[in-house]
């Protein structure tokens, strides 16, 4: 009698164990839902989208992509750190994840140890832009003013803290120029100003600048990125005038912190696995943008060094969002 009670307790942690395998290989069961910290229409939510429809038919279930603008991505990545670290919900974040420590010293959460980085998903240079008609030809023309007429130039940017913003003060601190830098709400409306002669110079994101570069109606003096952004060769990187000058915007994909190894290396599998289809690919191409998909490791190291990088420069410039 007691080996048959033996027997049978074996089989039923056996089969408490296969169900528990079940259980965890059965993800996602139900909806994933990714927060985009941005108003829809934009590049973060446009990367959100067609990844979440690439991995919904991968998993055979749905994907919400759900928009939660405000305070620089700080609405939707309270919102996350909220819900349970179950993979169930997601935020695609763009690098000003890494800065909004410097930019709201009041954080309702820790960066580092509330979130669990899963993949950095895509990058994308900035470009500084002038009207086509500028008698700006290059960049080392505008530094040249800058440096004969300190503060007679002025640039528009996204929006306090955003990467346009960031890379219009790191070519200050390099250059060792004094440009006004010019706060708008998001890039299109800086892009209308410099058409209308309003502005002399604007920093913008590849997804904004490509149609208008190609277009003819503005002009890019220089990319942000170390090297020459593939889809527009003819630009010069800034770093061909000013050593050492290296920015970008990238996006990347976090959970709620303390989440299970396997849950974040069955997500990173599956989301780098989209980045590489060739629909993604093309998406991201026609937006100006690269295609990335890195370890959880490579994007937790990235963060960080966005952290160390961009915070003497924000506390120089005595940037604060409003």
């Amino acid at each position: 009698m007691g080996r048959w009670f033996g027997a049978v307790a074996t089989a039923l942690a056996l089969l408490a164990a296969n169900g528990v395998a079940a259980a965890q290989t059965a993800f996602p069961s139900k909806p994933v839902h990714i927060f985009v910290p941005y108003a829809a229409g934009g590049a973060v939510d446009i990367l959100a989208r067609t990844l979440g429809d690439v991995v919904s038919r991968q998993w055979g279930q749905t994907v919400v992509v759900e928009n939660r603008p405000g305070a620089g991505g700080v609405v939707a990545s309270q919102a996350l750190i909220a819900s349970p670290p179950d993979g169930y919900t997601l935020i695609v974040v763009a690098s000003g994840h890494a800065t909004n420590p410097f930019l709201y010293p009041k954080l309702p959460y820790d960066t580092f140890k509330d979130f669990t980085p899963i993949s950095l998903l895509a990058s994308s240079p900035n470009f500084l832009l002038v009207r086509a008609d500028s008698p700006f030809k290059t960049l080392g023309d505008v530094i040249a003013q800058a440096k004969a007429k300190p503060g007679s130039l002025s640039f528009a940017h996204a929006g306090l803290g955003t990467s346009t913003h960031l890379a219009g003060e790191l070519l200050k601190n390099l250059a060792q120029i004094d440009l006004e830098a010019i706060p708008y709400k998001g890039g299109a409306p800086a892009i209308n100003d410099l058409l209308g002669g309003q502005i002399p110079l604007s920093f913008n994101n590849g997804p904004e600048s490509v149609g208008q570069i190609q277009a003819g109606t503005v002009r890019a003096l220089a990319a942000t990125t170390a090297n020459r952004a593939p889809f527009l060769p003819d630009v010069p990187s800034i770093g061909e005038t000013v050593p050492g000058y290296d920015t970008e915007v990238w996006w990347g994909l976090l959970g709620r912190g303390g989440m299970p190894r396997d849950l974040v290396e069955k997500l990173n599998k599956d989301f780098v696995a989209a980045l590489n289809t060739e629909a993604v690919k093309e998406r991201l191409n026609k937006l100006g943008a690269y295609a990335i998909g890195s370890s959880p490791k490579a994007f937790d190291t990235k963060i960080r060094a966005d952290y160390e990088k961009w915070g003497p420069i924000i506390r120089a410039a005595g940037i604060r969002a409003e």
